[in-house]
């Protein structure tokens, strides 16, 4: 069971002694894992824990459970030289300690059997039993606020590529402070701001579609059925689920969307994308209530994501057309939002 003092949720006195709490987890023989789903919140996050055991451990991997599509997560890692490893490829065996950022090992199967010791997230809570260190706040707009009062604990001074990182971070994961988000982010933001590389910065964030991807918006707008405010689209089989993200991040541009929900087939998975810009839904509960019993789900007021194996959505569905998956998506979706 976690230690009472380093619990879920309990957070520190001070900024100095939630670091000395955190860096008391490790030690100079260590090699770790920092294990993370690649988006940009997750990338800074990871840069942030290399920084704070920066001499303090053998070594820090940063391994990474999803592949890089993005062109913004593409161009983060590219400018500031964020490195990370896919998890299929790493020996659990050569590492001595493993930390999960910015998301909890019920939230991917390759998370499930390794043995973490620090869990570190902004994500509603799930079963961490058996975490010695774990730093949970779902009323933090972005696990890079969580990491920048660590380092501001450590005395650590950010330098720019890593100020750079936890701003586009932050920035990212509250929409520019338009999804929820606390007095403490913004502290985190203006603190880290005057640090930043603007020009990488206006880089990175002007870097998010390629031409290619205007083949694919083409075919969501499509594809796309309005329901009550929320907009859906199937989009068959993707290169990357973070196809699906673009478009509905995209979709919520349009004046009357309040929600959106875009699905696709990924390897052998069925993966659901819900965005969330209204008060009275909650796109995380949606998720879970949804699709939770049939594969992993979870997410937050504004985002969440599902993943299903396609096996047992044939089972749920007697079949995997198109047509069939879509309203499959939909009518689920629907369910569960008029609940709210």
């Amino acid at each position: 069971m976690p230690n009472k003092r380093t619990a879920a949720n309990v957070k520190p006195r001070s900024l100095p002694e939630q670091a000395r709490k955190l860096l008391s987890q490790f030690h100079p023989e260590d090699k770790v894992l920092v294990v993370i789903s690649a988006d940009p919140d997750a990338l800074a996050s990871a840069l942030a824990m290399k920084r704070l055991l920066w001499r303090k451990v053998a070594g820090v991997t940063v391994a990474r459970s999803n592949e890089i599509a993005r062109p913004d997560n593409l161009a983060m890692c590219r400018l500031l030289n964020i490195p990370s490893e896919p998890l299929s490829a790493i020996k659990p065996q050569d590492f001595s300690k493993f930390v999960i950022l910015d998301s909890q090992p019920h939230h991917h199967e390759s998370f499930k059997d390794l043995p973490f010791q620090v869990v570190i997230d902004h994500h509603p809570q799930g079963d961490l039993n058996g975490i010695a260190f774990a730093d949970i706040r779902p009323r933090y707009g972005a696990t890079s606020t969580m990491m920048t009062e660590y380092l501001q604990g450590a005395r650590i001074k950010p330098s720019p590529r890593l100020a750079t990182a936890l701003v586009y971070g932050i920035k990212n994961d509250t929409a520019g402070f338009q999804r929820p988000s606390l007095e403490e982010d913004v502290k985190a933001f203006k603190f880290l701001f005057p640090k930043a590389n603007q020009s990488v910065l206006r880089k990175i964030e002007f870097s998010e579609m390629r031409v290619k991807d205007l083949d694919l918006l083409r075919q969501a707008l499509d594809r796309r059925v309005l329901r009550k405010h929320c907009m859906f689209a199937y989009m068959g089989a993707v290169k990357s689920p973070d196809n699906l993200v673009q478009i509905a991040d995209f979709f919520l541009k349009v004046d009357i969307v309040d929600s959106s929900a875009v699905s696709g087939i990924y390897q052998d998975k069925l993966i659901i994308i819900i965005r969330n810009a209204t008060p009275r839904n909650n796109a995380g509960k949606i998720a879970e209530g949804a699709f939770g019993a049939l594969g992993s789900a979870g997410g937050h007021k504004a985002m969440a994501r599902a993943e299903i194996p396609l096996e047992r959505v044939k089972k749920e569905t007697g079949g995997l057309d198109e047509k069939v998956l879509a309203n499959f998506v939909m009518r689920r979706v629907q369910h569960h939002r008029s609940k709210r």
